[in-house]
This record gives C-alpha cells, structure tokens and sequence, in this order.
C-alpha cells in the first residue's frame, strides 16, 4: 500500500507575454479558461478585445461577467512560444498571480503533471520543458486567494440561472427550495409540500 501524501495544491510556472515577465503564472486544472485582469492586458499590445457571452463563476461562487476576450496571445514559456486565449476580467490584480492559466492551455502545452513526483512536462512537437513544482510556488487547496477556480457557463445556462434568480413562478420557487435556495411563499410551499410527500420513482430494469 503506497504511503498517503498530502495535497499538492496548485503550481505556478514562469512565463512571459512581449516584455512582461511573469514570474508565477498558476497553471490550475480546475479553471475552464485563461484569465487575465484588465490591468495585465493595458500594459501589453496583443491584438483587441473580442466581445464574448460566457459567464465566470470564481472560487468564492461569485459570478463575474468579462470585458472581452483576446485570442492567440504568444505566451513564452522557457524556449516556446505557445498561443493563448485569454478570458479579461475588470478584477484586481494579484501581484504574486497575475494571470491564471486554464485546462485549454495546459492541453496545448501538451502538459504532463506527475503530482506524486512534484514534475510538470510541457511538450511542444518532440521538444519538452521541465518544471521541478517542488521548488516551484505552490498555492494549498485551502487558500484564500482570491479567485484559483474559474469555471464558465454556456449562455443558455446562464440564462436559465438568471431566470430562476428572478422567476415568480410558485412551482419554480418550490423546486429552488427543495435545493435550499431561497425563501417561498404561501402557494410555493404548498408546492413544496406535496413534492416532499411524493415518493421518488422507481427505475425500471
């Protein structure tokens, strides 16, 4: 039986984008995009912001909602040059972390992370770049940061998210409530009542 080891947490990596050095780019498995505060991306020429309709969901459940995006920016990782889209968000700007990098880079970069062994492997064609995350800066599950999970709704389920916030409709408030979202009212609780009395069905076989 191996021995039980303690949780890794997140890794950052150096990287650059033009004359900006980054010194701790967090490479987080559980963010579903690349961000960057709007104050990263006044200080570089990397093409226009693109308008986009995705929502963010932060580590703290907040929800936040980006300026734009800017694709195919040529983040210098070692001797690589690798292409990024960026998500921009008007966020303050965390000076040890200014940017985060997402699953979609990390799938790029060909990026093998060996969590027992503290190793990152980026693979470009038949190159690769090795990062030790041991003497690496590494961020524990349990921190405080401000946003380390970035997770993005598709526009219909965003839509659907802030019809339910706003939604009048007894059955709807029943439903939210059985989810412990929220206070109902009369005919909601009745509603309520007669789904907690109803038995779950029975999958057939």
């Amino acid at each position: 039986m191996p021995p039980k080891l303690k949780d890794p947490g997140s890794f950052s990596i150096p990287c650059a984008i033009q004359t900006l050095e980054i010194g701790n780019a967090l490479c987080d498995l559980g963010a579903s995009v690349s961000l960057m505060p709007y104050s990263v991306f006044a200080k570089l020429e990397v093409g226009d912001l693109v308008p986009t309709n995705i929502t963010l969901q932060l580590a703290e459940h907040s929800v936040k909602y980006p300026i734009g995006k800017v694709e195919d920016v040529p983040l210098r990782v070692g001797r690589f040059f690798i292409p990024v889209d960026f998500v921009v968000l008007d966020i303050d700007e965390d000076v040890h972390v200014p940017i985060i990098l997402g699953r979609p880079f990390l799938a790029t970069a060909g990026a093998i992370i060996d969590v027992k062994q503290g190793k990152i492997t980026l693979k470009v064609g038949k190159d690769s770049l090795f990062f030790d995350l041991n003497k690496a800066m590494s961020y524990p599950s349990s921190t405080n940061e401000k946003c380390f999970l970035v997770d993005s709704f598709d526009p219909i389920v965003h839509d659907m998210h802030e019809h339910l916030l706003a939604t009048n409709d007894p059955l709807e408030l029943a439903l939210l409530s059985r989810e412990g979202l929220g206070d109902i009212g009369v005919e909601a609780a009745n509603y309520k009542e007669l789904l907690d009395s109803t038995s779950p069905c029975a999958q057939s076989e």
